[in-house]
């Protein structure tokens, strides 16, 4: 009698089994969809305050968790992806200029995620290296950006599998040129735009058709929302969106102002995440490889400079780190300033930058845009705001301290002020020790960001740092 009901509870179990798998339920762990922009500031999204209308990631953030004080490392395109794909940052890994590479002994979440029997997909945007480290399906679509018949046609094949997937989907939007989404919804005259970046009429013209392209973005998260209701999967699938960093307007991408470095970040996961959460906690993009591998059912590696943040998904704990980093690199960015290095580190309420080349001028290929020549030339034309700004923006301090609690936009350096000196001493020393501990010289790691491009050096160079003292005359900080 025990044998007959021991296999009446086996057949029992397996039908389960089938019902769960038909019903998009491939296995205990959920599928995992990252959806990442580009060039988007966090701020203009309509669930973050912002004017872009984005129905579809708003109504996403009321089925999951919106994190309020989310960051990446480097406010570039290139290494912001190896930062995210690593859980590495970016000097450690090798990834931190623009249009770079990681070490070819670096592993990726597709080898993580391979190891615990995921199928891994990527379509869309790249701009990684070398492309042997990142051995995920390519779901092609002809060009960079991805297509949604072909991802329709993905998740059809995977409904069929038993195997949990993770697919990640790279928009190009709202990386510029904008010319996707509807301008005519946000009209020139109706934008208001923050205070670091001057009003001229061709600066509300460009606004208007990067809101346009925030909003495309919006659409291709509401259709790939829609595949996964179609294909039975959206109980079984955790859905994360990501913003990038941020626009290319003055202060915001290519800086290590909040404008540059935080990103949206909103994740759906059906019975684990509460609908409606927010979190405060302190996230970067090194921590969503950890996370991912710890949610897939196994353990992040030592090695990895990110921690998993499933234990405020699961809303355990709303803290999980009390500072976060930033390196931005303008040698071998497109016009970019032959050396500008800057790093920077932010708490709960300060945030620090070294602006280590600040006797240069800097400078980055926005700089030749229609919209930031209008700024000059009303600069030129005698506005005083305008003129604080261009030279703000080309000229910085050594270093710069901002109190994120009474001036979020970063408008006001307080570093100088004596009250200040050991918030500036407290600060720099923890990020001249994250710097030591990632090896990273300052200038001297600037001046060998080349060797760090596919174009300059084969993909196997790695420089000590014996080598990047000996590159430069410049001294590593102290």
């Amino acid at each position: 009698m025990q044998v007959k009901t021991k296999f009446a509870l086996a057949v029992v179990v397996a039908c389960l089994t089938v019902v769960f798998v038909a019903r998009g339920f491939a296995s205990d762990r959920p599928n995992l969809v990252v959806l990442l922009a580009d060039d988007c500031t966090y701020r203009d999204i309509g669930c973050y305050g912002g004017q872009a209308r984005t129905p579809h990631i708003d109504l996403l953030a009321t089925e999951g968790m919106r994190f309020e004080r989310c960051f990446q490392a480097a406010p570039m395109c290139s290494p912001t992806r190896h930062n995210l794909y690593t859980g590495i940052y970016p000097v450690k890994s090798g990834a931190y200029p623009n249009h770079t590479m990681i070490y070819p002994d670096v592993k990726t979440v597709v080898h993580y995620l391979q190891q615990q029997k995921y199928h891994v997909a990527h379509t869309g945007k790249l701009h990684i290296n070398p492309k042997s480290s990142f051995p995920w399906e390519r779901i092609r679509s002809g060009s960079e950006e991805p297509r949604l018949r072909q991802v329709d046609r993905f998740l059809a094949e995977q409904r069929q599998s038993k195997r949990p997937f993770c697919l990640f989907f790279c928009s190009t939007s709202p990386h510029s040129p904008w010319d996707q989404g509807d301008a005519s919804v946000y009209p020139p005259e109706s934008i208001v735009l923050p205070p670091y970046i001057i009003d001229t009429p061709v600066v509300r013209e460009n606004f208007s058709n990067y809101l346009a392209e925030v909003s495309h973005f919006d659409s291709q998260v509401g259709a790939v929302l829609k595949l996964l209701d179609q294909h039975g999967l959206r109980d079984s699938t955790l859905v994360m969106v990501l913003s990038e960093q941020g626009n290319s307007f003055p202060f915001a991408k290519w800086t290590c102002y909040d404008h540059g470095l935080q990103s949206a970040m909103i994740v759906r996961w059906p019975q684990h995440v509460a609908a409606g959460s927010v979190s405060k906690a302190m996230v970067e993009y090194v921590d969503v490889t950890p996370t991912l591998i710890d949610i897939a059912g196994g353990q992040p590696s030592p090695d990895l400079d990110g921690q998993s943040f499933l234990p405020v998904l699961q809303q355990h704990t709303d803290h999980h780190k009390d500072h976060v980093y930033g390196v931005m690199t303008t040698r071998g960015i497109h016009n970019g300033s032959d050396a500008y290095a800057v790093r920077s580190v932010r708490g709960h309420r300060y945030k620090l930058i070294l602006n280590l080349n600040h006797e240069s001028v800097f400078r980055n290929v926005s700089m030749q845009t229609d919209y930031y020549q209008s700024i000059i030339a009303k600069a030129d034309h005698g506005d005083s705001s305008a003129r604080h700004l261009v030279d703000a923006y080309a000229n910085r301090p050594p270093v710069e301290l901002y109190d994120l609690d009474t001036d979020p936009l970063e408008l006001a350096n307080i570093a100088d002020n004596p009250a200040s000196a050991e918030i500036v001493a407290t600060l720099k020393a923890r990020l001249h020790q994250w710097m030591q501990d990632q090896g990273d010289l300052g200038v001297p790691t600037e001046l060998a960001a080349r060797l760090r491009q596919p174009k300059a050096t084969p993909e196997n160079t790695r420089l000590d740092a014996s080598e990047l003292r000996h590159r430069s005359k410049a001294a590593p900080l102290n």
